[in-house]
């Protein structure tokens, strides 16, 4: 009888490791034969009309993109082009006034920022995307966007790496 279950867990083990499932706590589903993965720089390109230039942000957002891929996924960094690559750049860095009061003030400002990204991936052609990820969050217009720029900009940016994220790898 013992001889009967170990010849049965063997031949379980035996033919569910002949599976090829790639699974991931983050969700995300990447080809086995996808291995490796380039994130370009994203130069701040912001044009007159679409906010101001933060110097720091384009090398903010860099990194905070490669550090999700290398949290979620087991890919490796290629120095030139992956399997799969990320380039873009940073289109809109802007705050404007949202909700105007009848004194003509607004109460409410919006910080908004937008990156477009193309995302390029050898293996599959077909999963390739060139696409603007876009985000704002409020705040009051009574506080400086000095003061809130720094937070504001930091919640927008995990949004943002995650949409990268999902629509690259998870594909939902």
């Amino acid at each position: 009888m013992r001889y009967l279950v170990f010849i049965i867990l063997f031949f379980l083990v035996f033919l569910l490791n002949g599976c090829k499932i790639n699974y991931s706590f983050s969700g995300a589903n990447i080809s086995t034969e996808i291995k490796t993965v380039s994130v370009q720089f994203f130069p701040n390109r912001v044009t007159p009309g679409n906010g101001f230039v933060n110097p720091n942000f384009s090398q903010t957002f860099t990194d905070a993109l490669k550090d999700k891929i290398k949290a979620q996924t087991s890919l490796d960094f290629a120095t030139d082009m992956g399997d799969v690559n990320f380039e873009g750049e940073i289109t809109r860095y802007e705050a404007e006034p949202l909700a105007v009061t009848g004194r003509e003030v607004a109460e409410l400002n919006r910080f908004t920022i937008t990156v477009r990204v193309k995302y390029t991936n050898t293996v599959n052609p077909d999963e390739s995307f060139d696409t603007q990820f876009s985000r704002y969050e409020d705040y009051e217009s009574s506080q400086d966007l000095q003061s809130v720029e720094q937070d504001l900009s930091e919640k927008i940016l995990e949004q943002i790496t995650e949409d990268i994220f999902n629509q690259a790898f998870v594909n939902w």
